[in-house]
């Protein structure tokens, strides 16, 4: 059962993925540049994280950028898979991590989002 609390495929959890991507306004995802989002099965060795910022925030782009490879937003299926109780409870942990990471892409750091809720 890979120590899940909740079992769902990745094909499941990609469409939570998704739907949480169509909650966030059409108007920041218009902002979001040079990004992809990804569903991981799990961190790299040693993390302890549901999600991962990788790249230059928006705020830290000066005139140099150009010619780099998009920033990833990466959700990690089994870490979240595995504090979660049930379904309902994969839906939000999904939106908020969801939200999190896109926070970061605009140059929000942990401490703001924790204070904002989002932690």
């Amino acid at each position: 059962m890979d120590g899940v609390a909740v079992e769902m495929s990745r094909e499941r959890f990609e469409e939570l993925v998704g739907e949480a991507l169509d909650e966030v306004p059409e108007e920041l995802l218009g902002l979001m540049n040079n990004v992809v989002i990804l569903v991981e099965d799990d961190p790299p060795p040693g993390e302890d994280l549901l999600g991962l910022y990788e790249g230059h925030a928006l705020t830290a782009r000066g005139w140099d950028y150009s010619g780099v490879l998009p920033d990833r937003i990466l959700i990690y299926r089994r870490p979240i898979l595995r504090i979660c109780d049930t379904e309902d409870d994969v839906v939000d942990e999904v939106a908020v991590t969801v939200v999190h990471e896109i926070a970061h892409h605009f140059g929000i750091d942990d401490d703001r989002l924790h204070a904002l809720g989002w932690g």
